[in-house]
C-alpha cells in the first residue's frame, strides 16, 4: 500500500492563520493547545486538499481571514500515490477580475479543474466532534457522512452527487409551472435515473464491502463492531438487478410520481433520501440507543474500518484528521487507538488540549503546540 503523507504545510490567510506552516516527518502529527487556538483550523485546512467541501462544509469566505483582504491559500508537498507533489488550493483577493465564488487548484503550481485531481495523489478520512452526534441526528447528516466514505474511495462521487442534485432541482422547477412540458419531463427524469442509480451503484459497493470489513474486524478490535446497511430500495436493487434495469424503474417512479412531487414542491423518491442504517453489534442494538460512549467508540471503530478498506480499494493508505478524538477515552482504549492507528500504516493528524494524552503515542510522532495563529515544534 502507498501511504498518504504530508511533509510541509503552509496556511496563508486562512481561518486564524496569517501566515503559518510545519514540516514534519512523522507517523503521527498531534496537534495541541486551548480551545480556539486553531487546531481544527489546520485539520480543516488539510481537508481541503481532498475532493469535495471540506471537514466543515465551509463557504470560501468564511475560511477566508476576517482581518485579511479575503484571499487564502493551503498548500502542501506531499508523498502520495504519484509520489512527490505540491498540492494547493484557495481564494484569490477580493478585488481581482477572478469571481469571489471561485476556487483555485493546483498540482505542482500548474491548474487543475477541481479537487477532484487532489484524490490520484492523496486519499483522506476524518473524524471530528461534530459527528458524535451521528447516529441520533438527522438522515440527510447520515448520508452525508455515507458519501463521504464513498468519496474517499471515488474521487468522482461528489461530482455525481452534485449533478443529482441539480436534476433534481431542475424537475421541482419544471413541476411547478401549471402546464409542463412532458418531452422536458421525460429527458429530465431520464437525466435523473441515470445519476440516481451511478450515485446509489456506488454507495452500496462502499456499504457491502465495509461491512465485510467490519465483520472481519471482530474481535481483534477494542473498539465495537458494526452492523451496517442502507434503507434506500435503489441502492439495494443495484445489488441484483442490471443497472439499466433500475433506471427504468426509478423512470417510471419519477413519471408516475408527478402530481404528488408537484404538490409537494419536491421530489419524494430517490436515492437522495436514503439514510445509512447502523447496528451497535455487541448488543444488536440501534446505534441510536446505545449510550454516548458507546457510540463515541462505535464511530471510532466505524471510521477505523473504512480506512482499511479505502486502502484495499484503491491501493492507498489514507491519510488521517482525528479531532479531539482522545478527549473522552480511557487510558486502556486511548492505548488501543495508538496500535490499531500504527498498524494501519498511515500518517495521522491529530489534536488535544492536553499533550499528557498523548504520552502512549511512541513511534515516530511529533507534536506541535498551536497557540495565537502560529504552529511551532513543542517544547
Amino acid at each position: 500500500m502507498i501511504p498518504s503523507r504530508i511533509l510541509r504545510l503552509t496556511l496563508t490567510g486562512f481561518r486564524n492563520y496569517t501566515a503559518a506552516g510545519l514540516a514534519t516527518a512523522a507517523d503521527l502529527v498531534v496537534l495541541v493547545g486551548a480551545n480556539g487556538a486553531g487546531k481544527t483550523n489546520c485539520l480543516e485546512a488539510i481537508s481541503l486538499l481532498s475532493p469535495g467541501r471540506g471537514l466543515r462544509r465551509a463557504t470560501l469566505a468564511e475560511v477566508a481571514n476576517q482581518q485579511g483582504n479575503g484571499g487564502w491559500a493551503v498548500s502542501a508537498e506531499v508523498d502520495g500515490a504519484l509520489g512527490l507533489a505540491t498540492l494547493g488550493t484557495g481564494r484569490d483577493a477580493a478585488g481581482v477580475e477572478t469571481p469571489a465564488t471561485t476556487r483555485r487548484c493546483r498540482i505542482d503550481r500548474e491548474p487543475v479543474g477541481s479537487a477532484a485531481a487532489f484524490g490520484d495523489h492523496l486519499r483522506m478520512v476524518w473524524l471530528t466532534p461534530s459527528m458524535d452526534g451521528l447516529f441520533a441526528g438527522p438522515a440527510s447528516e447520515r448520508r452525508r457522512f455515507l458519501d463521504r466514505l464513498v468519496l474517499a474511495i471515488d474521487s468522482d462521487h461528489a461530482g455525481r452527487v452534485s449533478a443529482l442534485d441539480r436534476s433534481l432541482r431542475a424537475r421541482n422547477r419544471l413541476l411547478e409551472s401549471s402546464n409542463p412540458d412532458s418531452h422536458w419531463l421525460d429527458a429530465i427524469e431520464r437525466e435523473t435515473a441515470e445519476l440516481a442509480v451511478a450515485v446509489a451503484a456506488m454507495r452500496m459497493e462502499t456499504v457491502t464491502r465495509l461491512a465485510a470489513t467490519l465483520r472481519a474486524r471482530g474481535e481483534a478490535s477494542r473498539f465495537p463492531g458494526a452492523g451496517i446497511a442502507l434503507d434506500g430500495w435503489i441502492e439495494n436493487a443495484t445489488a441484483h438487478e442490471p443497472a439499466t434495469a433500475v433506471e427504468d424503474r426509478y423512470r417510471e417512479a419519477l413519471r408516475a410520481g408527478r402530481p404528488r412531487d408537484a404538490a409537494a414542491g419536491r421530489t419524494l423518491d430517490g436515492p437522495h433520501l436514503t439514510d445509512l442504517q447502523v447496528i451497535y453489534a455487541p448488543k444488536q442494538m440501534p446505534a441510536k440507543d446505545a449510550s454516548t460512549g458507546e457510540q463515541k467508540a462505535l464511530l471510532i471503530g466505524l471510521v477505523l474500518g473504512h480506512a482499511t478498506l479505502v486502502a484495499e480499494m484503491t491501493g492507498i493508505t489514507p491519510l488521517l484528521l482525528l479531532d479531539e478524538v482522545v478527549a473522552h477515552l480511557d487510558p486502556g482504549r486511548r492505548a488501543a487507538l495508538f496500535d490499531e492507528l500504527a498498524r494501519l500504516g498511515a500518517q495521522v493528524w491529530m489534536t488535544g488540549a492536553d499533550p499528557a494524552a498523548f504520552t502512549q503515542v511512541g513511534g515516530a510522532s511529533e507534536l506541535f503546540d498551536v497557540e495565537a495563529g502560529q504552529i511551532t515544534p513543542h517544547a
